[in-house]
């Protein structure tokens, strides 16, 4: 079989209205660059507004979730402040949050300030038939993304200890090219490791990331390789240089099976805030 990743158009897919006794539903919010001040922006638009956006569509567009996965670039300046903020709003959203640093975050000030019986940055949790594994891929000073060994040998080991579930692996660092130079160029910068250990494990079903800020569906090997829209701003797909998407804010919702099958669908805010500046040229 070949190891070749391969990106494939997506088809459109709606929440199930009911699920099999023992399924999931997993909604997955990443890069919100929150900050310090309330009124913070990023290309214009207010990254707290967003969020909040994005987490009214969730509870009043999708069926009720049993956890939500933050993958990263959680608080654009890792103030405590901004992970006070997110706190209080996950909190008050009701489910559990397990929460994972991208590159903008540090990864002790979130792991202190995310952290409480409802929210938290475990390294894996285990719910019905499935093993969730959220791996940290940051490299301090870095954009882009590193797997040091510890990080692998901990994937390798929970894959053993649960060898009767499956498994979805997360991080911030998208594992895959993508497309876009710039991006590519501040990837996961050891993919070949994280896929030694991935690919003797067929009952790993899915990868998940955050960090592109665009919708991306692959497979390789049967493994469902997916990545994630933003709360706030967008980035152009397949593009050399930085650019901002008119595609507004979203989320990932999946729907994880006792069968190891993976439903999964993107909802969006209905429109791209007024204020987003299209021309930016950096964040």
């Amino acid at each position: 079989m070949s190891s070749k990743a391969t990106r494939f158009q997506r088809k459109v897919q709606n929440p199930s209205a009911s699920l099999p006794e023992g399924s999931l539903r997993v909604l997955q919010i990443t890069d919100c660059h929150l900050y310090e001040d309330p009124r913070g922006e990023l290309a214009g638009i207010r990254t707290l507004d967003t969020f909040d956006e994005v987490l009214r569509l969730s509870k009043n567009e999708l069926p009720e979730q049993d956890l939500i996965l933050a993958t990263g670039d959680l608080v654009h300046d890792a103030s405590s402040e901004g992970y006070g903020r997110m706190m209080a709003r996950f909190q008050a959203y009701g489910v559990p949050v397990h929460c994972l640093a991208g590159n903008h975050d540090l990864p002790n000030v979130m792991n202190r300030c995310l952290n409480c019986k409802s929210v938290n940055s475990p390294k894996a949790v285990q719910y019905q038939n499935w093993s969730i594994i959220l791996m940290d891929s940051t490299v301090p000073g870095k954009e882009g993304g590193h797997l040091n060994s510890a990080e692998l040998e901990f994937l390798e080991s929970s894959l053993d200890e649960n060898p009767d579930s499956f498994a979805l692996v997360c991080l911030h660092h998208h594992p895959v090219p993508v497309g876009s130079t710039w991006m590519d160029s501040i990837a996961l910068d050891n993919p070949e490791e994280l896929f030694s250990v991935t690919d003797r494990y067929d009952r790993v079903r899915g990868m998940l990331w955050g960090h592109i800020h665009q919708t991306f569906e692959g497979n390789r090997n049967g493994v469902r390789l997916m990545g994630s829209p933003s709360t706030c701003i967008q980035f152009l797909p397949r593009q050399n240089k930085f650019g901002i998407d008119s595609q507004p804010p979203g989320i990932r919702w999946l729907e994880l099976m006792p069968t190891g099958i993976i439903r999964r669908g993107i909802q969006r805010l209905s429109q791209i805030p007024v204020e987003l500046d299209l021309r930016s040229v950096g964040y």
